[in-house]
């Protein structure tokens, strides 16, 4: 299969030699680094993960954008509390061009996601794949963003249309490969990787999220989805572990409460997710 077969360019690209044929870039702005994260199987918090990635950077310093690629199931808005606002267009010089303005959250990341294009959070998105990765190809090239040293793109779970278009057309630096402690999970996360190797995507490594409950009162880590640790989990995956994510209510509530920011910027527990990016 060629690149042009599942490019979002396809149907307005004048070249039809794969050879020859260019990356996506933003039109508007000037990103330095772009990673996507990703997992073979749905529930495993990519999303999270790719928010928690997100506010690290930004308590760095870094100047960070969020892409939210998962087109039919947007997680991002309600990450970081933003379920309420709309993203604006302003006509492009182009004609019929809009140039789309991301909707920016308390601490300054830039946040484009289909979800600020519809009327309501719930409604659906009905679409087929050739759609789904037209308009994905849009908000990526088709946003304001600036000058951001990071780019994050949340993306959907598998190795289908998203996936490959992200892959083969958008100019990642690498991709953060997101699990969870259980051997089904890591069989079907493992075809991501084998997918990014084949493709030559760098793999910056996983996250296992979900890893442990801390004991409150002994801070024992209880592994409560395998006995197995996050270290045999990567070695079977045949990358690098990023860090081993806990299931921590305070983070579930304060994404719920639309507080998320400040209850990340006031701990250090995260941090290490970021370790393998700076």
């Amino acid at each position: 299969m060629g690149n042009c077969d599942t490019c979002a360019s396809k149907q307005s690209c004048s070249s039809k030699n794969q050879n020859s044929c260019s990356k996506l870039v933003p039109s508007h702005g000037k990103i330095k680094n772009i990673i996507g994260v990703i997992s073979g199987k749905g529930g495993v918090g990519k999303s999270t993960v790719t928010g928690l990635t997100a506010l690290e950077l930004t308590k760095k310093g870094y100047k960070v954008g969020v892409l939210d690629a998962d087109i039919t199931g947007p997680s991002m808005p309600r990450f970081f509390g933003l379920q309420e606002e709309r993203a604006t267009g302003i006509p492009g010089e182009k004609e019929n061009q809009v140039i789309f303005q991301p909707v920016m959250s308390k601490s300054g990341i830039k946040v484009m996601s289909l979800n600020f294009l519809t009327e309501v959070e719930d409604e659906p998105v009905i679409w087929r794949g050739p759609i789904i990765t037209r308009v994905l190809g849009q908000m990526f090239s088709d946003t304001d963003w600036g000058e951001l040293d990071y780019l994050l793109i949340d993306m959907p779970p598998g190795t289908g249309d998203i996936a490959l278009t992200v892959m083969q057309s958008f100019p990642l630096s690498s991709i953060m490969i997101v699990s969870t402690p259980q051997d089904m999970v890591s069989m079907i996360v493992k075809k991501v990787v084998i997918m990014a190797q084949k493709l030559n995507i760098p793999i910056l490594g996983v996250v296992e999220n979900m890893s442990y409950v801390q004991c409150g009162n002994c801070q024992e880590k209880i592994r409560i989805f395998s006995k197995k640790s996050a270290e045999e989990q990567a070695d079977y995956l045949g990358i690098p572990l990023i860090a081993e994510l806990p299931i921590d209510i305070d983070l579930t509530e304060s994404m719920e409460n639309g507080e998320v920011e400040r209850y990340v910027f006031n701990i250090s527990k995260y941090e290490n997710i970021i370790s393998k990016i700076v």
